[in-house]
């Protein structure tokens, strides 16, 4: 078996999770944003997202556990979870391992959503976000297929996908805020005669 079929999973897991993370943000958003129609979105709108966050976490697994089988690099589990640990580019590696943290804390939180005051949910699922652009990081600084072009132009349309429906949300929710703090239209009675 060849030496580097470990690495080659490291890499093509670490990718898919990213695309994961990336298509989970931008279904997330979708759904937020009401561009996949105006009406409450159905159920198994939100259990794509659900699944997509799900497969996420898988991926990242399968990326950390070809880490420590691959023996070009050692990772250990400290490497893998203590940020600037790692003697191979750790600044990189942090903002991986940063990221995983996000990604476990906002997969732990929706699993158990109806516990959980919805304010405290809402900020924990916000950091989405920065899960998208600390792996984005990540895999620009760290990783090995920079150079590789659909992987760069892949990134380059997904940081513009994000930061688009980012926007929109943003106005959305401005535009909301703004219609609930409008007092409400004086009404004018008919004289009768």
């Amino acid at each position: 078996m060849n030496e580097q079929v470990i690495w080659y999973v490291a890499r093509s897991a670490g990718i898919v999770a990213w695309a994961l993370v990336t298509v989970s943000v931008l279904w997330g958003l979708a759904l937020s944003t009401r561009a996949l129609g105006r009406q409450a979105p159905p159920a198994w709108l939100l259990d794509i997202h659900r699944f997509l966050g799900g497969l996420s976490v898988t991926f990242t697994g399968v990326h950390l556990l070809a880490l420590v089988g691959d023996n070009y690099v050692y990772f250990g589990w400290r490497e893998l979870f203590v940020p600037m640990a790692s003697e191979w580019q750790p600044g990189p590696v942090a903002w991986g391992i940063v990221a995983f943290y996000l990604l476990i804390a906002v997969e732990a939180t929706s699993l158990v959503m109806k516990k959980l005051p919805r304010r405290f949910w809402r900020w924990v699922h916000a950091s989405s976000f920065g899960i998208y652009v600390l792996a984005t990081i990540h895999g620009f600084t760290a990783g090995t297929d920079i150079g590789n072009g659909i992987y760069l132009w892949a990134s380059v349309v997904s940081v513009q996908l994000v930061a688009f429906l980012t926007v929109a949300r943003l106005l959305i929710a401005r535009r909301s805020k703004r219609r609930a703090s409008a007092p409400a239209p004086a009404r004018t009675q008919v004289a009768s005669a």
